[in-house]
């Protein structure tokens, strides 16, 4: 089960947002909460806020109400770009500056943990990763000097 809040016209940069956002994905939601509860940034704020409204939007989609937060994941985090406003600045010799104030709309889906499934351990050979005989090594390593 998974549930989304989205929340639009957000006044900060996107590329600003994604910075913040980048940090979260993929996270357990406590986690995603802590690191942005604690980060410095302005827009981590609003994260965390859209973040607790997702969650509470898979606790009401729950019929039972019983979604326990430590099972839950974060599992899309998208930030949009919005609207743009232009504003000109007065510049000197009779010139104007142009501003762009952009705009963002964030995305946010949790969704429960599922079950390690299908990782069933296949009998016969046990796979060891990485594991090579020294003499191997020494032989066709280019940094040893004989």
């Amino acid at each position: 089960m998974e549930a989304r809040a989205i929340n639009r016209y957000i006044g900060t940069s996107p590329r600003k947002m994604r910075l913040v956002v980048d940090l979260i994905r993929g996270k357990s939601v406590e986690e995603a909460l802590s690191i942005l509860h604690f980060s410095p940034k302005h827009a981590s704020k609003v994260a965390e806020r859209v973040l607790r409204s997702a969650v509470s939007n898979l606790q009401n989609k729950d019929e039972a109400g019983r979604v326990e937060t430590n099972s839950l994941v974060v599992k899309e985090v998208r930030v949009d770009q919005g609207p743009t406003l232009r504003r000109l600045l007065p510049a000197p010799m009779g010139r104007a500056y142009r501003i762009r104030k952009r705009s963002n709309h964030l995305t946010i889906v949790v969704a429960q943990r599922e079950a390690d499934k299908g990782k069933v351990a296949k009998p016969g050979k046990k796979a060891e990763k990485g594991k090579v005989s020294v003499a191997k090594d020494l032989f066709w390593s280019k940094d040893v000097l004989f």
